[in-house]
């Protein structure tokens, strides 16, 4: 197909609606979209085991999928256990900004998740389904010798205002990171975000920028949607922050009116 599009759909809150349902409208244009040639790929702060079964759901399986927040990059392959490879693994020491964060917030909750996709957490527990199904409580200490591909932060005491002001006093410079949902705080490797992971697989793929489309709601969406929107299709979510709208060359409806179809309908 000589004029396909690249089309990049954030998960939660974008094909899926907050309590983890997802409707046939958005599943039938997801699919017909991906049957016209177009390469539909997700691009998710979720970890590989989580990320897989949404593809199964939606029932494509495109070249490639980014998870992490871009620090993981999977790569089609039907020798692969799960059908998917890690093509591209970016990583980090987590050492000093977990030290940092626990001075600022001695009694938020840690989650390390490394290369494998398992994450090692302290503190108390992290809701039902927010880490990936392999995870094991540590202490504090031991997260600091790991490699990291994500740091995941919860802080349930702090609601979101008071945390994003904890958040910006802290100067996190040596990271890339994104605000989620209930004082929620991800951290990426340097420089490495949905924007970055998507640009190298625009260019493995031989996709103009002029056609590429990103839909998102959340912080973490930013960097695609300004990615997206500089010469192709930035559309955030009807329920997204305004800055998160601000990032976004365009809006669509919400995730309980089914935005991602309205604005696939049109291809």
């Amino acid at each position: 197909m000589t004029d396909r599009w690249l089309v990049a759909l954030d998960i939660d809150g974008t094909v899926l609606q907050e309590d983890g349902t997802m409707s046939d409208a958005v599943i039938e244009q997801v699919q017909r979209v991906a049957d016209l040639g177009h390469e539909v790929m997700l691009a998710t702060g979720r970890s590989v085991s989580m990320t897989l079964p949404i593809l199964d759901r939606l029932g494509i399986s495109p070249e490639y999928v980014v998870c992490a927040n871009g620090a993981i990059t999977l790569r089609r392959d039907g020798d692969a256990p799960v059908g998917y490879r890690r093509e591209f693994v970016e990583t980090f020491d987590p050492a000093e900004v977990l030290t940092t964060i626990r001075g600022h917030l001695s009694e938020a909750r840690f989650a390390v998740e490394d290369a494998e996709g398992h994450y090692r957490y302290s503190g108390g527990a992290f809701p039902d389904g927010a880490l990936s199904t392999t995870s094991e409580h540590v202490e504090f200490e031991e997260l600091l010798d790991l490699e990291a591909t994500r740091v995941v932060v919860i802080s349930p005491e702090h609601d979101m205002e008071e945390f994003l002001g904890v958040v910006e006093r802290m100067g996190l410079h040596r990271v890339s990171y994104n605000v989620g949902w209930t004082a929620w705080l991800d951290i990426a490797p340097d420089g490495v975000n949905k924007a970055t992971a998507l640009e190298r697989v625009r260019q493995r793929l031989d996709v103009p920028r002029e056609r590429v489309l990103a839909m998102g709601d959340g912080r973490n969406d930013i960097d695609m949607l300004e990615w997206a929107s500089e010469h192709g299709r930035g559309v955030a979510m009807g329920q997204a922050p305004d800055d998160v709208a601000a990032a976004a060359s365009e809006r669509t409806g919400t995730d309980l009116d089914d935005g991602v179809a309205a604005v696939l309908a049109d291809f």
